[in-house]
């Protein structure tokens, strides 16, 4: 029987360049990652999702790849990895790995000996046209940064396509080869232990173009492929596509439970952020009615943040700036005329109890939570870097220098620590919080391990409430004879909500505040909410 892990799991998103450095060269690696799993087992993780860590021009994060097969040298040995792997299952964490589909480097062998020879059989890896095509203005993902979709290679004497930067050559995964070659690189990383494949820009993997006529063929094929090669080499493992499509189309991506089994919930996050903004719960309420239903055996993935820009392009024009007027961005924040490359504390200004709550809810939307590394003790973001890179700091390990992430000189650091201000690793570390009670370390710590008394979150029936409160967010879920009712004051002055729990409620248990006992008298109870607070009530459970 498949077994669906994923949708009980609680994700941790990191960069392993960017996490512990073991060796002090100023570049996180495999051994410090390593070096770091009780922290993340600890909290109560139970999986992990690794950025590309293979070998990389590193022009794009690593999503620029040269070497599908192998370790960034800078990051450590495939032996590394291995040992990685070795020690996160130990641990009951599994591993999920980046799968990047869409393009690779212009540097990967492939692309190299494409150029070089009309005749060679990886010409046709690539999209190619001798004439420069009339839609070449069209597509760019990074508008500003980008001036085509399609650059003239002087050795090849022919266009080629690249949806991301020139550096990025589109691959050509209508080939029966490329498929072939990317099965064949799944089954590698499958055999090295990993749980499961997060898949880079799938709406661009599926346009599969005719490289003689340019036409989009048949376009979802291709992720059914993947999920039945993945069911025949290793049961249990699970496909996470990054998506953020129209709401139409988000059902061709699950099909009937035989494409992706999980994909981002990108509306849903970006009506969040809309709903922090008005302190008003209707945004969420009205995501959660419009998204379609998904099949049984797939799941959403829920955010806050990612390690991309926070997209808010599903907004209206009013809507984004009310969004924008609310959290202060001012137009150097924007990237690429659709989001903004902050951190979910900054953004929040700093209020921890704001902050809490945020991922409070997180954890409580119907999905699998999905957290980006250094959220659980509120990091912010160095606005002075270029592009993605602000919310790509150091992991803030202590107070010492360098944050505790690496002994090298500042210089040499792969990206600069956050030093100064209210969010400089001196206020926010991991070894402050840990000895402080109250922290939000210990508070996420508290919020997973009840969530993870929770499966009915993850895979039972949600409903929404009415709560009498414009600013109380009220979801109540249904498993196996087990009831839970979350609640959520979006606002900054505390209120009474007011919740027609039904019949046959008797009591509720407070899971948050010291397992509380509740009675219940009458099915239109009154819950008090702190301002910025929550409760998780479990219905009718042993105290």
């Amino acid at each position: 029987m498949f077994e669906r892990w994923y949708q009980d799991a609680i994700i941790y998103c990191l960069d392993v360049e960017t996490y512990a450095d073991s060796n002090g060269d100023g570049v996180g690696d495999f051994n410090g990652l390593t070096s770091r799993l009780n922290h993340l087992s600890g909290l109560g993780f139970t999986c992990i999702w690794l950025l590309p860590f293979y070998p990389t021009p590193n022009k794009d994060n690593g999503y620029d790849i040269t070497d599908y097969y192998n370790v960034d040298p800078r990051l450590g040995t495939l032996g590394d990895f291995v040992e990685f792997v070795h020690q996160a299952h130990d641990r009951g964490l599994r591993v999920v790995v980046d799968l990047v589909l869409n393009h690779s480097s212009d540097q990967h062998p492939w692309f190299q000996q494409a150029r070089a020879n009309p005749d060679s059989p990886f010409r046709e890896f690539y999209i190619w046209s001798k004439e420069k095509p009339d839609d070449a203005h069209e597509g760019m993902i990074f508008p500003g940064k980008q001036e085509t979709t399609w650059t003239y290679d002087k050795q090849a004497k022919a266009y080629y396509y690249h949806r991301f930067y020139p550096h990025q050559p589109d691959i050509n995964i209508a080939n029966p080869h490329v498929q072939q070659e990317f099965a064949k690189i799944m089954s590698f990383w499958l055999q090295l232990g990993v749980d499961g494949f997060r898949i880079d820009a799938a709406p661009f993997v599926i346009e599969l173009r005719d490289v003689n006529t340019q036409n989009i063929v048949d376009p979802y094929q291709y992720i059914s492929k993947l999920h039945s090669h993945l069911a025949w080499r290793s049961r249990g493992t699970m496909l996470l596509a990054e998506a953020n499509v129209d709401l139409d189309q988000i059902t061709h991506f699950f099909g009937d439970g035989d494409r992706m089994h999980m994909l981002f919930n990108f509306f849903l996050n970006q009506l969040t952020y809309l709903a922090f903004a008005r302190e008003e719960a209707e945004p969420i309420t009205r995501a959660l009615r419009m998204i379609p239903p998904k099949p049984e055996v797939c799941q959403w993935a829920v955010f806050m943040r990612n390690h991309d820009e926070l997209a808010l392009e599903r907004l209206s024009d009013r809507e984004r700036e009310q969004v924008a007027q609310a959290f202060g961005f001012t137009e150097e924040m924007w990237l690429y005329n659709r989001g903004v490359a902050r951190r979910l504390p900054a953004i929040l200004g700093g209020d921890e109890r704001r902050i809490a709550q945020a991922y409070n809810l997180l954890l409580t939307l119907p999905g699998t939570p999905v957290v980006w590394y250094g959220e659980e003790i509120g990091m912010g973001d160095d606005l002075s870097l270029e592009g993605r890179a602000p919310v790509r700091t150091p992991m803030q390990w202590s107070d010492e220098a360098n944050a505790g992430f690496s002994t090298a000189p500042d210089q040499e650091l792969v990206r600069k620590v956050i030093d100064e201000g209210p969010f400089s690793y001196h206020e926010v570390n991991v070894s402050t919080q840990q000895r402080r009670p109250d922290s939000l370390l210990n508070r996420f710590e508290q919020m997973i391990r009840v969530r993870r008394q929770c499966p009915e979150i993850g895979r039972g029936k949600v409903t929404i409430l009415d709560t009498g409160e414009r600013s109380v967010l009220g979801l109540r879920y249904e498993l196996d004879g087990h009831g839970l009712i979350a609640l959520h004051n979006l606002s900054g002055k505390s209120c009474k909500a007011l919740v027609d729990v039904g019949e046959g409620v008797r009591y509720f248990t407070d899971l948050l505040d010291g397992l509380t006992h509740i009675p219940v008298e009458d099915k239109n109870h009154e819950v008090k909410l702190e301002a910025y607070g929550s409760r998780w009530l479990r219905i009718n459970a042993d105290r």
